[in-house]
């Protein structure tokens, strides 16, 4: 007979009824409220960091916020609702790519440590995070960051973090944190309402003196996004009954990592990670979780039909349906590639494709030599492989320049070239053009080509519907979604790579855990 696991065959429901007066949950709380209005930083650091990737960001590609411009950024407007003010310290966001090189993260480290010090004595710390940043030279770059604040603001500042779902989790990290949530959808629509969750768990403990704590179980599972959505099965199953759990008494927020694939670091895993004041019901949760999420690791696959470039190319040239759009996995930004890579565009060349839209290629050079011919020359050009000439070469092209964007800084400029059927959109720097308005607001509409091609994996909101059909190519880049052949040098075993992996669940819980 089939074992049905505790909480499924009890239900979120009875379990909640049977453990309302459990002594655990209704125990003292570790720490007294503190009868004065509280003191809260917020600020971390922010990167989804692709280890097989050749570039390493630096400072001037990211976005930094200090002070007065972090508190005034909309993105933490929410901020404002609370009756404890958040006072802002350094925030460094960068977009999805390759590892950061040391000396930038040690840069605004240093800052950030400095602007805690400043702010001291402190009761709170929330950390805006993605949970997938490398480092050169460093594994746990999370674990380093939440240990330094620790070591700056004491035992007793309670530190919560909010993050991706394709965030990677360790012991360290546990350690050092009191509390965290991440999304709950793939693609992510919900991360203000994950912010939320992370500050009011801060909030409720500064309010109450009952102070959370994380159980933590790791999965040794490492998939794609695209294989994890949340819009089909089994991602679908899998993240929508999380909020149940928290009717059930001490627990306060329960979270599944899918966990970074493209890390090639010994934390890269799925995870389940519940905060509470429960450890007994928190453990018994994340084994559950953990063990259904393990039953389901053969489930996950990709929702869309996939192929090499050569085969979904020659699919869309066959088509009697348009447009096709066709993902450029490998090379997609979003996810951390280069967007600089050239194989699908001399694929589209030596084809003989036509009425084809390829969009999102990086390369500042060529952007440049096209404001300075301007709209209408015609000009050689050599495109691609600007950012990372290892992987690929540069593809030379007699280009007609069609659309020069108005942009007041050189960063912001965006070109369309126009070359032997193809029409192609330039940036000096990588960006996703994953919606139909990117290509809308220079002049391109999608539904007017045969092929789209797009540096992305799965389709955005407004590219979906008008996909007719979507493919999927499984091109090289710096984020290859055909895994198994990626090197698998400092992870432990983990499934897909070995199939036939044994796996229990050992939750660990933070030092300060309760019970």
């Amino acid at each position: 007979m089939k074992r049905r696991s505790f909480l499924r065959s009890a239900g979120v429901g009875a379990i909640a009824a049977m453990t309302a007066g459990a002594p655990l949950a209704q125990a003292a709380p570790l720490v007294k409220p503190l009868g004065r209005m509280p003191r809260i930083a917020f600020g971390g650091i922010y990167c989804e960091c692709s280890t097989y990737s050749n570039i390493r960001q630096k400072l001037s590609d990211g976005v930094i916020l200090r002070g007065e411009a972090l508190g005034a950024n909309a993105t933490y407007s929410f901020l404002k609702r609370y009756e404890m003010p958040f006072m802002p310290t350094i925030l460094g966001t960068f977009g999805p790519g390759g590892p950061l090189a040391r000396e930038t993260y040690e840069t605004i480290k240093a800052e950030f440590l400095e602007r805690l010090k400043a702010l001291l004595p402190l009761d709170g710390l929330y950390l805006p995070m993605h949970g997938a940043v490398a480092v050169d030279g460093m594994e746990d770059a999370e674990g380093d960051w939440y240990a330094a604040a620790r070591a700056v603001v004491g035992p007793a500042c309670i530190l919560s973090a909010s993050y991706d779902l394709h965030g990677n989790f360790s012991k360290k990290i546990v350690d050092n944190l009191d509390a965290m949530s991440a999304y709950r959808t793939a693609p992510h629509v919900d991360r203000v309402e994950t912010m939320m969750r992370a500050t009011d768990m801060l909030t409720h403990a500064l309010r109450t003196g009952e102070r959370p704590s994380i159980v933590w179980a790791s999965i040794p599972i490492v998939l794609p996004g695209e294989q994890t959505s949340t819009e089909w099965e089994p991602g679908r199953r899998l993240w929508s009954d999380l909020s149940e759990y928290n009717r059930l008494s001490g627990i306060l927020d329960v979270t599944q990592l899918v966990g970074y694939v493209w890390a090639d670091e010994p934390r890269s895993a799925a995870s389940v990670i519940v905060t509470g004041t429960n450890r007994a019901m928190q453990t018994l949760i994340a084994t559950e979780l953990a063990n259904r999420y393990w039953a389901a690791r053969r489930e996950f696959h990709f929702d869309f039909p996939v192929g090499t470039i050569a085969q979904t190319l020659a699919q869309a040239m066959a088509s009697k349906t348009h447009p096709v759009i066709i993902s450029d996995s490998g090379d997609n930004p979003g996810g951390g590639g280069n967007a600089d890579q050239t194989f699908f565009l001399q694929a589209v060349l030596d084809a003989g494709a036509k009425n084809v839209l390829l969009g999102g290629m990086t390369d500042k050079p060529a952007v440049d030599a096209c404001y300075a011919a301007g709209v209408g020359a015609t000009i050689p050009l050599s495109v691609g492989a600007t950012l990372d000439p290892i992987m690929c070469k540069p593809v030379k092209v007699q280009a007609t320049v069609k659309y020069l964007a108005k942009a007041s800084e050189a960063r912001d400029r965006e070109v369309v070239i126009t070359f032997g059927g193809v029409t192609m959109t330039l940036a000096p720097r990588r960006r996703a053009y994953h919606e139909a308005d990117a290509f809308r607001s220079l002049g391109e509409d999608p539904l007017k080509y045969d092929i789209v091609v797009v540096k992305c994996g799965y389709l955005a909101p407004t590219m979906k519907p008008l996909a007719n059909p979507h493919l999927m190519a499984l091109s090289p880049g710096a984020i290859d979604q055909d895994i198994l052949h990626l090197p698998n040098n400092r992870r432990g075993p983990r499934f897909p790579w070995q199939p036939d992996l044994p796996y229990v669940p050992q939750p660990y819980a933070s030092p300060h855990a309760r019970g």
